[in-house]
């Protein structure tokens, strides 16, 4: 039998991301898996660029873009989906896939749970797909769930 002790749900606070939440929620349940919800902020790399990082003003935003992450992260459960599961909240810096893999490496996740936008053609080339390097590159299984809104669009 297979045994979850921990799974990862990424989430960049979108619609397919809450719509996989359901998922990590049902898994985690289903498990009695402690669920850690994680969230990258991406670094400016413009600014790093031009050494802007230091000036007041952008230090700020990157606190204040911090700080509503983490209130987002804290309202994202229902009040009675916290108290029945053991439930973890972590934000990290940088470029999301890596951060996730990272992530899933340091707390010996069990399961990845994410949601894809379902990009595809130019979209998906100047983007790329979160969802589909993590899945490429993860150190255990991934559970990549496409919101059920999204159309498929078939290749050409």
């Amino acid at each position: 039998m297979i045994k979850m002790k921990t799974i990862l749900h990424p989430t960049d606070f979108s619609e397919p991301s809450k719509h996989a939440m359901k998922y990590a929620i049902s898994m985690s349940d289903e498990f009695s898996a402690k669920l850690v919800i994680l969230h990258v902020i991406e670094e400016i790399s413009s600014a790093l660029y031009f050494d802007m990082l230091q000036t007041p003003p952008l230090a700020q935003l990157m606190a204040d873009i911090e700080k509503q992450a983490n209130k987002a992260l804290q309202e994202l459960l229902p009040a009675d989906v916290r108290a029945r599961l053991k439930v973890e909240y972590l934000i990290r810096k940088g470029a999301p896939f890596l951060e996730i893999i990272r992530c899933a490496q340091e707390i010996e996740a069990d399961l990845i749970v994410c949601g894809t936008h379902g990009r595809s053609g130019i979209k998906h080339a100047l983007f790329g797909s979160v969802a589909e390097k993590v899945v490429r590159k993860a150190p255990c299984p991934v559970l990549s769930v496409r919101h059920p809104e999204q159309e498929f669009e078939m290749p050409r």
